[in-house]
């Protein structure tokens, strides 16, 4: 498989402005190892290999283990992860897979208590962002160095 395009040179300005809301998402209250639970999670849900490739790296980085690394794709049935990480991957599929369920209340009763409302709009837009690299390397083909 070749890389269709690559989107970073095909349209910088575009790039600037999800790096944007990377920095602005690095600036979040949102535990640096949580953030890459999220985007890990999605991008399995979204198949991205890239995306999974490097953020499972950068959860290793910001000290994730090979456990909860390994049993990430099925959290719920595991003791490892905490009610705040449970909540916002519960969160982060939900938002994921929009389309079949437009986040149910139960959802959304689940995730509240466990974040401020800040910390919801922060990682409604992590969310965001991790499906839109997801879409844009999905599309292009990028692949895992």
């Amino acid at each position: 498989m070749n890389q269709r395009l690559d989107y970073d040179k095909a349209s910088p300005e575009a790039i600037k402005a999800m790096v944007g809301l990377e920095q602005r998402i690095g600036k979040s209250s949102l535990e640096k190892s949580l953030v890459e639970l999220v985007r890990l999670r999605a991008s399995q849900i979204n198949g991205c290999a890239y995306c999974v490739d490097l953020h499972s790296a950068d959860a290793r980085k910001a000290g994730e283990n090979e456990r909860r690394l390994a049993t990430l794709s099925v959290w719920r049935e595991t003791p490892f992860f905490t009610d705040r990480e449970c909540a916002a991957l519960e969160w982060t599929e939900s938002l994921t897979l929009i389309a079949g369920n437009h986040v149910p209340d139960s959802v959304w009763q689940a995730v509240q208590p466990h974040f401020s409302e800040q910390e919801l709009a922060d990682l409604t837009l992590l969310v965001i962002a991790i499906n839109g690299w997801n879409r844009l390397a999905i599309a292009f083909r990028k692949l895992p160095a």
